[in-house]
């Protein structure tokens, strides 16, 4: 039966009926009269072909297809609630709305935690699952219909619309021991000659373009699909990783390891976000790209000329291929 063919203010009824067990409470809720609501139950037993309520000495129990028609029924009326309270404003403060947004192990060390805090003083009631990058999201268009926001380096070139929102660079992570260490700093022969724990995310990171472009090629030992292990993995070793500063920073305390700036200019990383074309004039979506925006301008200092460039640049010139430092 198509939903045309019955009264869904029925559905209310039913709610009612099966969660109050009692045709008299159910009216007082609905602010209807007894009669009216015996009536409701009468056309519902018709359409369900069952007796719904059944009395049991002096009350009522639900029958076998009751039980199993309540949770349908509330999940369906929250449902509809939800989809007629949707109008062109968004009121954070009131909002239940829930989001999904995809990032890196290395986004979520440092973005999450000031990001959260800032949800739950703006908008206590949102809730942001969060996802981690997994192979083959990063192809095509697919996974920016199934997610809210994808914030991944700029460079990955997926459709959609974009705009960066952090700043970082790559810095050097290697055990305080390493012997090659030398008055804090590695030379280039070091990072040739030296064994490295390596960041396998489908595509060569702007640190290892920059290594490529002076024609060093890194004697991967260690590989892993994200960069929060890194500090882990140098500590007590003779690796070498190349990792972003902030996330380097964030672990300096928890793992034995030395953050070495690179033996070349600053290799800058420009996190973007990416959203689906469907979602851009979502009043509930504009303000979740607006709280990330400033939640990531809040973690730069100002950024380098060089960063900016590649910022405005997007796509593969997000990664420009810097000359060894004299």
């Amino acid at each position: 039966m198509g939903l045309g063919a019955i009264d869904l203010n029925l559905l209310v009824a039913l709610e009612a009926l099966l969660e109050e067990k009692n045709v008299t409470h159910a009216g007082v809720r609905l602010s209807t009269s007894q009669s009216a609501m015996s009536g409701s139950l009468a056309r519902l037993r018709r359409h369900f072909n069952d007796d719904l309520l059944v009395r049991v000495g002096r009350e009522y129990e639900l029958t076998p297809l009751a039980e199993r028609l309540l949770p349908v029924v509330q999940a369906s009326l929250h449902k509809a609630e939800e989809a007629l309270s949707l109008t062109r404003h968004f009121d954070p403060q009131r909002s239940r709305q829930r989001f999904s947004v995809v990032m890196s192990d290395y986004v979520m060390t440092v973005l999450v935690e000031p990001l959260l805090r800032v949800i739950a003083e703006e908008a206590p009631g949102v809730r942001i699952d969060f996802h981690p990058i997994v192979e083959g999201q990063l192809e095509n268009e697919t996974h920016l219909r199934c997610h809210d926001l994808m914030i991944v380096p700029l460079g990955y070139q997926l459709p959609g619309v974009s705009e960066a929102v952090m700043h970082d660079r790559f810095v050097c992570l290697v055990d305080p021991d390493n012997p090659r260490l030398v008055d804090g700093r590695l030379g280039l022969r070091d990072l040739a000659e030296m064994p490295h724990a390596a960041c396998a995310i489908g595509k060569l990171t702007p640190a290892d373009r920059q290594l490529e472009t002076l024609g060093i090629t890194p004697r991967v030992q260690v590989s892993t699909p994200g960069f929060s292990v890194m500090p882990f993995l140098v500590s007590g070793t003779d690796l070498v990783a190349l990792v972003p500063e902030r996330l380097a920073r964030r672990y300096e305390g928890f793992a034995r390891c030395a953050v070495v700036p690179t033996p070349f200019p600053d290799v800058p990383l420009v996190e973007a976000m990416y959203w689906h074309h469907n979602r851009h004039a979502d009043p509930a979506h504009r303000w979740l790209r607006e709280t990330v925006r400033k939640v990531g301008a809040s973690l730069d200092e100002p950024v380098p000329q060089e960063i900016a460039a590649a910022d405005a640049s997007h796509g593969e010139h997000a990664f420009p291929e810097l000359t060894a430092a004299s």
